[in-house]
């Protein structure tokens, strides 16, 4: 399919980061498969497909879910492997910011860095928050009981340290809790979707699913609905940038990480039309999805088409690719954690760079990547809005560190070299229409959602990327020209370089 892999040149995996600069320290147990399965379970159909579907429901109905599903998977796909395409050249933990340092200069690396690292933190808020979410629906079902915001937010806590828990044993047992998330996701998909199709039940028919068009938000306009109900699709496919900073810890990274990212985007891609459209078939009553009493309109659909029992049943495979799925994420935060302290741009950089010499694992950054996404959701005790403005840098902040290095290799020209997995002469017309599709969707993401425009209603996202760009320009003069040094720019081992802050 896409990419060109010449075998000659392909370096050993230590000796390409010497060539970089860097001083190999994670252990590298992860295979191609492992690569690829850490993003396949980022990106998590099961989680954004299902925590999003009565976002898509309101806002353009079933014709937008699917349409936008084919039209994003696959501008997402070319993103992706314009993204691949510089992994190769530069594997590490890094990832984006790393990319964007050596191809544009430290600034470009610190504002990208910035914006990867809270997309990240944002990322995992949101998917373990919304599988908090989800175990109160089970509860409800299960025991009666009414989910509060107080106890949804004690789950949180508990999933962020677990999560936790189990990254901080090694990346072998991250790497095997990755496959099994793998084969989870694609068989809860057919489980999910076959189920739902036998069950002795009306059915949708395919009129209604690929041309029924539905609107609530308020909005007169069908092209601005279907340019925000493609939301749905964008939010979901993020986080492909996790086999970028597993690279340390992958095995043939220069082409087994690229492939891990043009394999993510292409399964979730058919196996999420699949799911979306295997739902959207079992819909009984449209009104009464969308205002379910679970708060859950998946749940609804289960309830009506499956009953109680049945229902559990399917929710229970949503919550465990949650937890998958968040798990993956802790996993590639915590790498881009330590790979930014190793550039001494994170307060008490020392700490968070550190590795453990039992694991190989960077523990502290470990725990930093869980502590932090609670701190961002507590405000969601008081305010829905204001934890949505938090989340939402998910996508604006790591949709555009994605597109930043595609953009400064194409500046660079002819003087870009190429890893050995290579998009050849492809790599100028795609990487032109990737960059275009990233400022388009960054802007829609930005958009107003519905109408009358409030205080709870207002789309906070594009005052969160205000603020991250803010925070990375003040981060910046005050501290970040002094003390930010990409490790390829410092010949010192790390060791040196802690003796050195010593002194």
């Amino acid at each position: 399919m896409f990419g060109r892999t010449t075998a000659p040149s392909l370096a050993h995996d230590d000796a390409v980061l010497a060539e970089l600069g860097i001083k190999a320290e994670l252990s590298r147990k992860m295979g191609v498969f492992g690569n690829f399965a850490i993003s396949f379970s980022v990106i998590c159909i099961l989680a954004g497909g299902m925590s999003l579907f009565g976002f898509g429901l309101s806002h353009g109905g079933p014709v937008v879910m699917l349409g936008s599903w084919v039209v994003i998977g696959f501008m997402t796909l070319l993103v992706g492997v314009s993204l691949a395409d510089v992994v190769s050249a530069y594997p590490t933990s890094g990832g984006p910011y790393f990319m964007a340092d050596r191809l544009g200069g430290p600034r470009w690396g610190w504002t990208t860095g910035w914006l990867n690292l809270l997309g990240l933190l944002g990322a995992i808020a949101g998917i373990d928050y919304g599988a908090a979410a989800f175990i109160g629906a089970f509860a409800q079902l299960q025991w009666g009981m009414e989910p509060t915001d107080h106890a949804t937010m004690a789950v949180f806590g508990g999933i962020l340290l677990l999560h936790g828990l189990l990254n901080v044993c090694g990346v072998r047992l991250v790497t095997v809790l990755n496959s099994i998330s793998v084969w989870w996701q694609l068989l809860g998909v057919a489980i999910i979707v076959s189920t739902l199709a036998l069950a002795p039940a009306k059915h949708q028919s395919a009129h209604f699913v690929f041309t029924h068009f539905h609107n609530d938000t308020g909005f007169a306009n069908p092209l601005y609905v279907c340019l925000i109900g493609a939301l749905l699709a964008g939010y979901t496919f993020c986080g492909y940038d996790a086999s970028a900073h597993v690279a340390e810890e992958t095995t043939k990274a220069q082409t087994s990480a690229p492939r891990g990212i043009l394999h993510a985007i292409t399964v979730s891609w058919i196996a999420g039309f699949v799911l979306l459209a295997g739902m959207l078939f079992a819909i009984q009553d449209y009104k009464a999805t969308q205002n379910s009493a679970t708060g859950v309109p998946p749940a609804q659909i289960f309830l009506d088409v499956l009953g109680a029992g049945g229902a559990k049943a399917m929710l229970l495979i949503v919550i465990v690719a949650m937890l998958f799925c968040g798990n993956a994420e802790v996993a590639a935060a915590s790498r881009m954690i330590y790979a930014f302290s190793r550039s001494r741009a994170l307060p008490y950089w020392q700490t968070w760079r550190s590795v453990s010499s039992h694991t190989k694992t960077p523990v502290p950054a470990v725990w930093l990547a869980v502590a932090l996404p609670f701190v961002l959701a507590l405000p969601a005790l008081w305010s829905p809005a204001a934890y949505g403005a938090i989340t939402a840098i998910n996508a604006v902040g790591m949709i555009p560190a994605y597109g930043i290095p595609v953009y400064l290799a194409l500046r660079k020209g002819d003087h870009y070299m190429s890893g050995p997995w290579s998009l050849g002469r492809w790599r100028r017309p795609i990487g032109w229409i990737a960059v275009a599709y990233v400022v388009i969707i960054t802007g829609a993401f930005c958009l107003p959602q519905s109408a009358p425009i409030t205080a709870e209603s207002f789309n906070y996202a594009g005052a969160t990327l205000a603020i991250a760009l803010l925070l990375a320009w003040l981060t910046w003069i005050t501290r970040g020209r002094h003390d930010y040094q990409l490790t390829s720019h410092n010949s010192m081992t790390a060791d040196q370089a802690d003796m050195e802050e010593v002194v």
